[in-house]
């Protein structure tokens, strides 16, 4: 035969997939998952058996661990030291077990993730409660199946005399399946099992009554109650674990944070190097030292605060930012009749009773056969001791002693294997104390099979024992809670004021986009004058705004987004420093342009509204806690038809008129309360009825009729009427004449639109950009004031072709120094 023609042909994908199937249904069943019976993976039970096989008990001398290591890898676990090694160090950790199973001696390792020695440094020997994990097991109560190979038997389950699975808890990634299941209180889930085994029909509800939620052995709080009710009752579920915190009152009125027990799984060197680096870094401010105090009396980490600090805020500030507060996900996915499956609390204590009650029926069978075979042997011995010189004088005229057993079988009638017990006998079991200790030893075994037969026989007998020797565990072993648990889960909210030094400072956003933050030493320093701040050639400054670094800034685009800006993440520059590109600090498209700039301190003021203002004439009023965001990327804060665009936003508390002007003079005045408050993503509603070639160019809050209205157009001219001269309408109309333009070829024109309006009170500077790219400025005092439809007066001397585009900025004249 050809040699090609032994290889069949096969397809990739099916090789692949078959292979990729069978190391799945490996890792699943034999390595990751733990068995829904005994609460442990592969791995952790040969471990436990090879140290019970080989006498390595508690009540025996430690043992070297590279023996334990060496007798699991070559007798049940082919898969190297480490895993084994690894596995046993877990069970050695008193942080990470509710019951430690190993008695470990020697560096074991450490919370701050330290490694444990070498298996050749460290001995070790099973803990008392691991005994309760194995005993009876050579009593037939578990089957066994050969190891990897076939030179020795071990066990696929422990007999597990209590529910390691949720006292332990178990961690596992498989392939397609992951486990997390949670310690639990070994007194509590002891109790939740013989309760269970009274009342067959419970739910999670009465159950939650005994089994509170997890106990986890490093404590903390637990919060989420409905995560645990979840949990319990699909196995899938989540909970917050808080550590446990106090703050200390120190001499001269600091304060300093106590930190004495973290979650559960939290590295705690990881975590102090993380609180430490948030001081460094001053994330957070009043925070001294953080020093780690922990020895021989416990876990004990402490933040030392400055005097003055908000000892509530930076606890509240570490809690959301470092993993002294975590979230814990349950996933309780065990093997049960060798398929994974995600079960409640209630399926994993039902298969957990089943499991005893196999138990406990293969271990009476067993000492029920050893009881029977004794019986049967002590009844032949009384009975030849009631006949004993007969026998003696049989067992004399035998001729050896198969004759002698054959003879007493044929006299007598006893069976062989009373027979063989006979001639064992030794001579001083003939004196009476002997033979009434007999007849004793009988009658108490003739008992203890019919003990034995009662249990096989009766359910509620068989239960009864479970309960018995499971109370028995609870007395012996059991340990109050550790872990606190809080029914809500409390939010943490973080004081801005924590984090950021309060501070005023001086934010400016120039035409070009350039934006800094400077402190106002920096602005006096260099003179205290707005024109002094730096800019690049031909770029002029647009906002100017005093704020406070624990307020946040809205940014409106002309397209409708809006960015939520903190002050303090504002890059900080000297006063004649150019800033940096707006990109570099909020993602603004390139296309879009920024409209208005509001600061804010605190979003749940009441009655405070924003007033968006379209060129089409459309006004929208929206509720200021709207627009809380914690999203750096644009927000969408007005719904923009496709060919408008944004005015102006101002903040509303309601008290005040709205003022729109048009490009083409016309104007309108209504009260802000007549446009109704709507969503934040609303389109509003109409304010001004404009002709199809105008828009609006400009919107003002105004009040009262003290003051005026300035308006200019793009040749420069400019007036101010007086703000009683625009009546109060309702919203939508057509409005009033504002300014006239000048009509006829021999009149000199005045402009052919409206490009900015200014309400004032007080003397300021307009400063104007022109279509050359030049800029110019004038005193509102030099603008005449005039009736509401006069022409008005030219302002700003512009060379031929050269017109006005926009107010780039008004500088009231008595606040600049």
């Amino acid at each position: 035969m050809d040699l090609l023609e032994s290889f069949l042909p096969a397809y990739l994908e099916e090789v692949v997939g078959d292979r990729f199937g069978r190391y799945s249904k490996y890792i699943i069943q034999d390595r990751a998952i733990p068995d829904v019976r005994d609460g442990l993976k592969p791995v952790q039970r040969r471990i436990l058996y090879a140290m019970y096989d080989a006498g390595n008990t508690p009540d025996k001398p430690y043992r070297k661990s590279a023996k334990t290591v060496g007798d699991v890898m070559g007798n049940y676990h082919p898969h190297g030291d480490s895993s084994i090694y690894e596995g046993m160090v877990r069970m050695a950790q008193y942080w990470k077990m509710g019951h430690m199973l190993i008695d470990g001696h020697g560096n074991w390792g450490s919370l701050d993730d330290d490694p444990a020695a070498a298996m050749r440094y460290t001995e070790a020997r099973l803990s008392p409660i691991a005994l309760e994990l194995l005993r009876d097991i050579e009593k037939r109560t578990v089957l066994f199946k050969d190891n990897f190979d076939n030179t020795t038997k071990e066990p696929v389950v422990l007999p597990s005399r209590y529910p390691n699975l949720l006292v332990n808890g178990v961690s596992g990634i498989s392939s397609g399946f992951a486990t997390e299941i949670p310690p639990h209180n070994l007194r509590e889930v002891i109790d939740a099992c013989i309760e269970l085994m009274n009342h067959p029909e419970m739910d999670v509800e009465s159950m939650m009554n005994i089994v509170k939620g997890p106990d986890f052995p490093t404590g903390g709080i637990i919060m989420g109650e409905d995560g645990i009710r979840d949990a319990y009752r699909t196995g899938k579920g989540r909970i917050y674990l808080r550590s446990k915190t106090e703050i200390e009152e120190l001499r001269g009125g600091k304060q300093q944070i106590v930190i004495t027990e973290i979650p559960y799984q939290v590295v705690k060197s990881r975590l102090v190097t993380a609180m430490e680096n948030i001081r460094l870094e001053k994330k957070v401010e009043g925070v001294a030292e953080v020093r780690d105090e922990s020895g021989r009396n416990g876990l004990r980490i402490v933040v030392e605060l400055k005097k003055d600090a908000d000892a509530q805020g930076i606890l509240a500030y570490f809690l959301k930012k470092t993993d002294l507060q975590v979230t814990y996900n349950f996933n309780m996915v065990a093997i049960v009749n060798k398929t994974p499956k995600q079960l409640g609390l209630l399926d994993l204590l039902k298969a957990y009773i089943e499991h005893q009650k196999e138990v406990v029926t293969y271990r009476s069978r067993y000492d029920l056969e050893k009881a029977e075979d004794r019986a049967h042997v002590l009844e032949g011995l009384v009975k030849a001791l009631n006949i004993l010189d007969e026998v003696i004088a049989a067992i004399k005229a035998s001729k050896n002693r198969q004759d002698a057993q054959k003879n007493l079988v044929e006299q007598f009638g006893f069976s062989e294997r009373q027979a063989d017990s006979i001639l064992t006998l030794q001579l001083y079991r003939l004196t009476n104390l002997e033979i009434t200790s007999l007849e004793k030893e009988l009658k108490e075994t003739n008992k203890l099979i019919a003990y034995l037969q009662g249990i096989l026989s009766s359910e509620k007998k068989l239960i009864g024992v479970i309960k018995d020797e499971l109370t028995e565990i609870r007395n012996k072993y059991g340990i109050d809670r550790r872990s606190v648990i809080q029914g809500e889960v409390e939010e943490i909210k973080v004081n801005l004021e924590v984090m950021v030094t309060p501070e005023d400072v001086l934010v400016t956003l120039s035409k070009e986009g350039y934006i800094k933050r400077t402190s106002m030493l920096s602005f006096t320093r260099s003179g205290g004058d707005l024109e002094t701040t730096g800019l690049k050639e031909g770029d002029s400054l647009r906002y100017h705004k005093e704020v406070n670094t624990i307020e946040k800034l809205l940014i409106f685009t002309q397209k409708g987004q809006y960015f939520l800006l903190p002050v303090h993440q504002i890059p900080e520059y000297k006063w004649k420093d150019t800033g940096t590109a707006i990109v570099n600090v909020i993602p603004i498209a390139k296309e879009d342009r920024i409209v208005s700039v509001l600061p804010v301190k605190d979003f749940e003021q009441t009655a405070r509204s924003l007033v968006f203002v379209t060129r089409r004439g459309q006004v929208k009023r929206t509720e200021l806690k709207e627009y809380a965001t914690n999203r750096s990327s644009g927000v969408a804060a007005v719904k923009v038809a496709d060919a408008d665009e944004v005015v102006k936003v101002f903040i509303s508390d309601g008290s005040k008129d709205i003022l729109l002007v048009s490009k083409l003079g016309m104007s309108i005045r209504f009260n802000e309360m007549e446009v109704n408050p709507m969503g934040r993503v609303s389109a509003g509603v109409r304010g001004i009825q404009l002709k199809d070639d105008d828009e609006v160019i400009a919107a003002e809050r105004v009040s009262g009729d003290e003051g005026e209205i300035l308006v200019i157009s793009d040749l420069g001219y400019a007036k101010r009427s007086f703000l009683f001269d625009y009546p109060l309408q309702g919203r939508g109309g057509k409005g009033i004449i504002t300014f006239e333009f000048k009509e006829g070829k021999r009149v000199k024109p005045n402009g052919t639109s409206l490009i900015g309006m200014h309400a004032c009170k007080e003397a300021s500077d307009v400063h104007l950009l022109l279509s050359s790219g030049k800029t110019a400025a004038f005193s509102t005092e030099s603008t005449p004031i005039e009736d509401r439809k006069s022409f008005g007066k030219s302002v700003v001397s512009l060379e031929k072709g050269e017109k006005v585009t926009e107010i780039i900025s008004i500088r009231s004249i008595t606040n600049q120094s």
